[in-house]
């Protein structure tokens, strides 16, 4: 009976709030009474979801970051590779133009190996008489002579510079034509320009070219300027150094060259000797 009563007294209040809303107060005290407790129970799984996001996201960005590292790394080896073409492509152009200026016939080798002997200053080159070269042809850079063939093979051959011990150059200097023999001190920036008298009209900044004498060099390819004169009254000859005008120890790619009248192979049985 009880029952009975309290299901009708509550179908007859639950219609008295669907017309007239006066329980709509209450609902409204008790929501804000509730809200705590619902907060507290969505927390942990709110808080799960949180921070399952976050780790998904941290994952991510560490992926992200891993992946940018390695492009990084991957684009400045290919910036490296680009400016070392670019530098290799320079070192070409200017032999080039100076291929040019040579007028005879030339041939661009790459320096395989240096000798490491610091006493022998030689460079292995990736030309040999399959390509023409000879014993004695001159070696230049776009910047003057570097030295000489001494050996040759089929697919190689070795090159002596101007400033090994035992090279010596036949020069002269534009300004007066004097003439001379220019001849390797062993080390890259020095030649010395033998037996001149104290009375040598040598001055400090004169080009020095080759003087053609011999045979072997073509005249005029330049070989330095002279760096320092020394005149001691207790020496019988000056002391005259020639800076090379050549990167002698910074050149990758050379020209190997034949002079006027000649071809490739006529000077294969030809001796080293300057």
């Amino acid at each position: 009976m009880r029952l009975v009563v309290f299901v009708l007294a509550s179908l007859v209040l639950m219609t008295v709030d669907h017309r007239y809303r006066h329980l709509e107060a209450a609902r409204a005290t008790l929501s804000v009474v509730v809200l705590p407790l619902q907060l507290a129970v969505n927390a942990p799984f709110q808080t799960a979801h949180w921070a399952s996001e976050s780790l998904a996201t941290r994952r991510s960005l560490m992926e992200d970051n891993d992946r940018l590292r390695q492009e990084r790394l991957l684009i400045e080896a290919r910036l490296g590779k680009l400016a070392d073409l670019e530098a290799e492509n320079r070192r070409l152009r200017d032999l080039l133009d100076s291929s040019a200026r040579v007028g005879e016939r030339v041939l661009i080798a790459e320096v395989m190996a240096v000798d490491m002997d610091p006493f022998s200053h030689k460079l292995l080159l990736n030309k040999g008489t399959r390509d023409g070269v000879f014993l004695g042809q001159p070696l230049i850079d776009a910047n003057g002579v570097m030295g000489q063939v001494v050996h040759v093979n089929p697919f190689s051959c070795t090159a002596l510079l101007i400033t090994d011990p035992n090279h010596a150059l036949p020069v002269q200097v534009t300004r007066n034509g004097l003439r001379a023999i220019a001849i390797g001190r062993g080390v890259a920036n020095g030649l010395e320009l033998a037996h001149l008298p104290l009375n040598a009209d040598a001055r400090v900044g004169d080009l020095v070219v080759t003087s053609g004498l011999g045979g072997r060099f073509p005249s005029g390819y330049p070989v330095g300027r002279i760096s320092q004169v020394r005149t001691d009254t207790g020496r019988p000859f000056a002391e005259v150094t020639v800076e090379p005008a050549a990167h002698l120890e910074r050149n990758r790619e050379v020209l190997l060259v034949w002079g006027p009248g000649q071809a490739p192979g006529d000077l294969a049985r030809g001796g080293a000797g300057s």
